[in-house]
């Protein structure tokens, strides 16, 4: 499944994911209007069930593409949780059969615990909603830069 493109405009729905080790935020966006919203947070339970949600999720979704938060240091330099993060992008792109993309998810998780804070959520429900929220910020910044992924998100200047 591929996108339809009008110029160099992608239309479709995308997938963001805010990996995690126990957690993956997931937001979903659409590339059309280049907006995202928090879908859910998803808690990882064995390789194949796992596999099964993703899949579900695609297909429910109407997924064109993935888009995997990169998380990377400030000079732009990649840490473990980058191949991580690598690693399960290619794991879900043999999974689901969506090509995957990476953006750069630097200061998403705080981003996203300062806006909790804000609404005076309590400290539960700010845990509850902080990956999903991460993973749309991350895919609302991938939408309007334009729906490029990165594969060098370079420094801070």
């Amino acid at each position: 499944m591929s996108p339809e493109t009008t110029g160099s405009a992608a239309r479709g729905r995308v997938g963001g994911v805010d990996y995690g080790t126990v957690r993956i935020g997931v937001a979903i966006g659409d590339l059309e209007v280049r907006m995202a919203s928090p879908h859910e947070n998803y808690t990882r339970r064995s390789t194949a069930l796992d596999a099964q949600y993703f899949a579900t999720l695609a297909r429910e979704e109407r997924l064109v593409r993935w888009v995997v938060g990169l998380p990377v240091h400030l000079d732009g330099g990649e840490s473990q949780k980058s191949q991580e993060a690598r690693r399960f992008g290619k794991w879900l792109q043999d999974e689901t059969g969506l090509p995957v993309e990476f953006y750069d998810e630097r200061y998403t998780s705080s981003q996203a615990e300062a806006m909790l804070q804000e609404a005076q959520l309590t400290k539960k429900k700010r845990k509850a909603r902080l990956d999903a929220l991460a993973a749309q910020i991350m895919l609302t910044a991938y939408l309007e830069s334009g729906a490029q992924g990165q594969t060098d998100p370079g420094g801070i200047d």
